[in-house]
């Protein structure tokens, strides 16, 4: 299985760098991870125009077999257990890669929700993008590390 993490985003906090480092070296013992950094759209007083630029940028980063998720406050919060499941699911089904897309400071544009396979909320709180990002990619690790029968919380 292949995933890639497509985010929205200017940069610029090393601490969620070094995290998401971290776990992406162990994902790698049993998947390939990779990050891919799209440069936010500068704001005009147009939100709705910033959300759909956006989204067009994530879509044209997209395969034709790719499953995207869409991380989102909007998005249901499963366990982590559901979450393993789905990655399993995805793994046997998807011949392409498994793509989750963190949009900008405003969110995601509804065409790319609705384009999505599925809208991940990782929490009833919301979330600052560089939080959601370490999250997301320390449960990609705890899900493929129980899947695996690696020890990895109990």
């Amino acid at each position: 299985m292949r995933f890639v993490l497509l985010r929205v985003s200017k940069g610029g906090a090393p601490w969620a760098d070094d995290a998401v480092a971290t776990w992406i070296a162990r994902i790698k013992r049993w998947s390939s991870f990779e990050e891919v950094v799209l440069r936010p759209e500068l704001f005009r007083g147009d939100v709705d125009a910033v959300r759909r630029a956006e989204g067009e940028r994530i879509q044209r980063a997209l395969r034709d077999r790719d499953r995207l998720i869409v991380v989102d406050e909007r998005g249901a919060v499963p366990t982590s257990d559901a979450f393993r499941a789905s990655l399993v699911e995805a793994g046997h089904e998807v011949a392409g890669r498994v793509v989750f897309a963190i949009g900008g400071p405003y969110g995601h544009d509804e065409a790319l929700r609705r384009r999505a396979h599925q809208v991940l909320g990782l929490s009833p709180l919301i979330l600052n993008h560089e939080v959601a990002r370490v999250v997301l990619v320390e449960q990609v690790y705890r899900a493929l590390a129980t899947h695996h029968g690696a020890p990895y919380g109990h």
